[in-house]
C-alpha cells in the first residue's frame, strides 16, 4: 500500500513537473507581445510590441513589429517629421544582451493642418522592428520607453513602458504575427536600381535642393521624401517638392528652411524616399552647391527673360562705349535713306550681336564636352584673342581718325553692293565687334542668367545666349521695326566729325588698356615695342593724311593742353578729387582654409578678379576703396582673401564653380555667423558690404 502510494505520488509530481515544463515551453513557443499599451490621460492612441518569432542565428536577430492605433483624427509621424511635429523615438539602453535595434520606417503620407505641412501616419502603422542581440543563445531583456508624439487640433507627446523578457533560440514563430510584419515590411522602402539619382544641387542663394532623377519605366505620380543624419539636415525643413516630368527625367526642386538660421546643405550626406505606382525606393546622395537649372518651361522662360534684361543692360556697359562712335555714326547718317535700308542695316548690326553670342556659346559648349573649365568672359584669358583684339580695336580706331580706310576686295565689294545692299557686312561686323567688347563686363541679371546657362544642359546654354544676344540687339531691332525713330536724332553735321575723333581716341584708349592685358602673356619689352611701333604708325599716318604742319600744330596744342590740365589738376586736385588710400594687403585665396579661419571665430571676406574685368574694377574703386568699407575690411579678426582669375586658374575656377558662379567678379563673406557665406551682388554698394560682414560676425 505505502509503494503504491509512493508511486502514485512520484508519479504525480513527474507528471506536476512535465506539465510545468510544457506550459512553460508553450508560454515562450506563443506570441511575446507587451500587449495594447495606452495612457489614461490620452485615450486616442494605443502602442503594443509585438515579436513574430522569426529569428535567425546566424546574424543573431529577432524580428518583431511596433503597431500603433490612432482614433480617427489622430496621427503620429515620419523620421522626419516635416514642419511640426516630433518623430518617434526609442530609448533601450537598459536593456540587457541587445546590439542594436532596427527600426523600420514605412512610406509615409503627406498632412495639412492649417497651412503646415507634416509627414507622418494615420489610423493603423506597423514599424517593422529587427533586435539584434549580442549573444543568441542567451536571454534577452528589452526594457525601453517608447515616446511617440500623436496630434489633432493639439499635440502630445506620451511615453509607453516595454518590458519583454525572452530566450530567442526558443521562440516560434507566429503566423498571424508573421504575416503582418510581412505586409508591413512591404510598405518600406528599399535600396533600388529601377529609380537612380543623376543629381543633388544645393542653390545657397536660393536656400533650394534640385533632385534630378531617371527611370526607365518613366513615373506616374511621384513623391520625395528627404532626411539625413547630420546636424544639418535634421535641423532643416524640406517643403513639398515642386516635381517635373519630361520622360524618364525627374526634375524636383524642393525650398529648406530651418528655425536656426540660414540652411547649408552643400555636400550633406540625403536619404531620398522615392515613391510612385511602380517605384518604392530609397537613395543616399551627397549634395552639391551649384545653380539649379530650370525644371520646367517655366523656370527657363524666367532665365529667359534675365537674359534678356541683362543683354539690353550691356548696351549702357563701359565695355562697349569704345564701339558708341560707330553706332551714333550708323545711327546719324541713317536719317536720309530709305526705310528698306535702315531696316536691313539695323537687323545686320543685330544679326552680328547675336552671332557672336551664338559663337561664345559655341565654343562654350566645345570647352565644356571637352571637359574644360567655362565662364563669362574666360576668352579675355587667352594671349592670343587679346592680341587679335589689340589689332582690332587699333585698326578701327585709326579709322575713326580718318587715318586709313579698311576696304574689301573688289570682288567682294561688288558682290556686297548688288547682293547684300550697301555696308550690310560693315553692320555686321559692327554688331559682333561690340559683343566681344562687352563680354568682360558684368551686369545685373547677367550673371545669373550665364551661371543657369553653363550649368545646364546644352539646349539651356543655346537658350540663354540667344536672350543674351537679343537682348543686347534690341535697340538696333527697335530702330530696324520702327526706321520713323531715326527723325528723333540730331542732324547731321560738322559737328559728327569731332564727335567721331572722339569716339576714335577712346577706341585707341581702348587698344591701350587691351595691351596692358597682355602683359601676363607676353615681355614686357616686346608690350612696350608694340606700343611704340602702334603710335610711330598713328604719327606718321597723321602726317601722311594731314600733313606736317597741321599734325604737328595739333600735336604741340595738344600736348599744351594736356600739361595746362594736368598741372591744374594736380594744384587743385585736393578741392575736388577723393585720393584712393593704398590697396589692402590680399592673401591668396585658398578654399580649405576659409572653414578653419571661420572655426577660429574669424570673419572672411573673398574677392574674386581679373584685370580685365571692367566690373571688378568699379566695385574696387567705388566701394572697397572708400570708407567706411575700407577700415572694415581691414578690421582685426577678418582675413581678406583674393582669386585672381586674370590667366586661367584651376583653383580659382574650381572654387567659382563650387559656388554656382561662372564669371567674375565675384565676392563672398564668411564668419560665425554665416560659415555656408552669404554673396554680394554683381554690382555691390557699401551697405551691402557693412550689412554681409554684419551678418557673418553674427550682429
Amino acid at each position: 500500500m505505502q509503494k503504491n502510494q509512493r508511486l502514485t505520488i512520484k508519479w504525480l509530481v513527474s507528471s506536476g513537473l512535465w506539465l510545468c515544463l510544457l506550459w512553460m515551453s508553450v508560454a515562450q513557443a506563443s506570441v511575446v507581445t507587451t500587449g495594447w499599451l495606452s495612457d489614461p490621460h490620452h485615450p486616442p492612441v494605443e502602442t503594443r510590441f509585438v515579436l513574430t518569432g522569426q529569428t535567425d542565428s546566424v546574424s543573431g536577430t529577432v524580428a518583431g513589429y511596433l503597431e500603433v492605433r490612432l482614433q480617427p483624427g489622430w496621427k503620429t509621424y515620419w523620421r522626419s517629421p516635416g514642419e511640426g511635429g516630433v518623430a518617434p523615438s526609442i530609448n533601450w539602453q537598459d536593456s540587457a544582451n541587445i546590439a542594436e535595434l532596427d527600426w523600420q520606417w514605412p512610406v509615409p503620407q503627406r498632412y495639412d493642418v492649417l497651412g503646415v505641412e507634416t509627414i507622418g501616419y494615420a489610423e493603423d502603422v506597423i514599424f517593422p522592428m529587427t533586435i539584434k542581440t549580442e549573444d543568441f543563445s542567451q536571454p534577452v531583456i528589452l526594457l525601453a520607453t517608447l515616446s511617440l508624439s500623436s496630434c489633432s487640433t493639439v499635440c502630445v507627446i506620451t511615453d509607453y513602458p516595454i518590458d519583454l523578457s525572452f530566450i530567442p533560440s526558443k521562440l516560434t514563430p507566429s503566423e498571424p504575427d508573421m504575416r503582418r510584419y510581412a505586409q508591413a515590411l512591404s510598405t518600406v522602402p528599399q535600396a533600388s536600381s529601377r529609380a537612380v539619382i543623376e543629381s543633388a544641387i544645393w542653390d545657397a542663394d536660393q536656400s533650394t535642393l534640385q533632385l534630378v532623377l531617371s527611370n526607365a519605366q518613366g513615373w506616374d505620380k511621384p513623391d520625395l521624401f528627404i532626411d539625413g543624419d547630420s546636424d544639418a539636415v535634421r535641423d532643416s525643413h524640406f517643403s513639398r517638392p515642386d516635381i517635373s516630368i519630361a520622360g524618364e527625367t525627374l526634375t524636383a526642386q524642393i525650398g529648406v528652411s530651418s528655425w536656426f538660421g540660414q540652411p547649408d546643405l552643400a555636400q550633406q550626406a540625403l536619404t531620398v524616399t522615392v515613391t510612385d505606382n511602380a517605384v518604392l525606393s530609397e537613395h543616399s546622395v551627397q549634395v552639391q552647391s551649384g545653380i539649379m537649372s530650370a525644371q520646367t518651361g517655366h523656370g527657363l522662360l524666367v532665365m529667359f527673360g534675365l537674359a534678356l534684361l541683362g543683354g539690353l543692360i550691356l548696351n549702357i556697359m563701359p565695355c562697349v562705349l569704345p564701339v558708341l562712335g560707330m553706332k551714333l555714326s550708323t545711327v546719324l547718317t541713317a536719317e536720309k535713306q530709305e526705310k528698306r535700308q535702315i531696316r536691313l542695316q539695323f537687323l545686320a548690326s543685330a544679326g552680328g550681336i547675336i552671332s557672336a553670342f551664338w559663337l561664345i556659346a559655341l565654343a562654350l559648349v566645345a570647352l565644356k564636352l571637352s571637359g574644360q573649365a567655362i565662364g563669362w568672359g574666360i576668352q579675355f584669358q587667352s594671349g592670343a584673342f587679346l592680341a587679335v583684339m589689340v589689332l582690332v580695336t587699333f585698326m578701327f580706331g585709326a579709322n575713326m581718325l580718318g587715318l586709313f580706310t579698311i576696304s574689301l576686295p573688289s570682288g567682294i565689294s561688288t558682290w556686297l553692293g548688288t547682293k547684300g545692299g550697301k555696308g550690310y557686312a560693315g553692320h555686321y561686323a559692327q554688331g559682333m565687334f561690340a559683343t566681344f567688347l562687352a563680354t568682360p563686363c558684368s551686369a545685373p541679371f547677367l550673371g545669373t542668367a550665364v551661371a543657369f546657362a553653363l550649368a545646364g544642359s546644352v539646349g539651356n546654354l543655346a537658350v540663354i545666349f540667344t536672350g543674351l544676344g537679343l537682348g543686347m540687339a534690341l535697340p538696333w531691332m527697335a530702330i530696324a521695326l520702327f526706321p520713323f525713330m531715326v527723325r528723333w536724332l540730331p542732324k547731321p553735321g560738322a559737328w559728327m566729325g569731332k564727335m567721331k575723333v572722339l569716339f576714335g581716341l577712346m577706341m585707341l584708349a581702348t587698344t591701350l588698356w587691351l595691351l596692358t592685358l597682355l602683359a601676363p602673356h607676353w615681355p614686357v619689352w616686346l608690350l612696350w615695342l608694340a606700343g611704340i611701333a602702334g603710335m610711330s604708325l598713328i604719327i606718321w599716318r597723321s602726317v601722311k593724311v594731314f600733313g606736317g604742319k597741321p599734325v604737328g600744330v595739333l600735336g604741340s596744342v595738344f600736348l599744351l593742353i594736356s600739361a595746362v590740365v594736368l598741372l591744374t589738376a594736380s594744384l587743385t586736385a585736393d578741392k575736388w578729387a577723393t585720393p584712393l588710400p593704398p590697396e589692402p594687403s590680399w592673401q591668396p585665396l585658398l578654399a580649405a582654409d576659409i572653414s578653419k579661419q571661420v572655426a577660429q571665430g574669424k570673419t572672411v571676406f573673398v574677392d574674386v578678379t581679373a584685370d580685365w574685368c571692367i566690373t571688378c574694377k568699379a566695385n574696387k574703386v567705388r566701394v572697397l576703396l572708400q570708407q567706411p568699407v575700407y577700415d572694415a575690411i581691414q578690421q582685426p579678426g577678418l582675413v581678406r582673401m583674393q582669386g585672381d582669375w586674370t590667366i586661367p586658374n584651376d583653383a580659382v575656377t574650381a572654387y567659382l564653380q563650387a559656388n554656382g558662379r561662372f564669371g567674375v567678379p565675384f565676392n563672398i563673406v564668411y564668419g560665425p555667423g554665416a560659415p555656408q557665406g552669404i554673396a554680394l551682388p554683381v554690382i555691390y554698394t557699401s551697405e551691402d558690404v557693412m550689412l554681409a560682414i554684419q551678418q557673418a560676425q553674427g550682429g
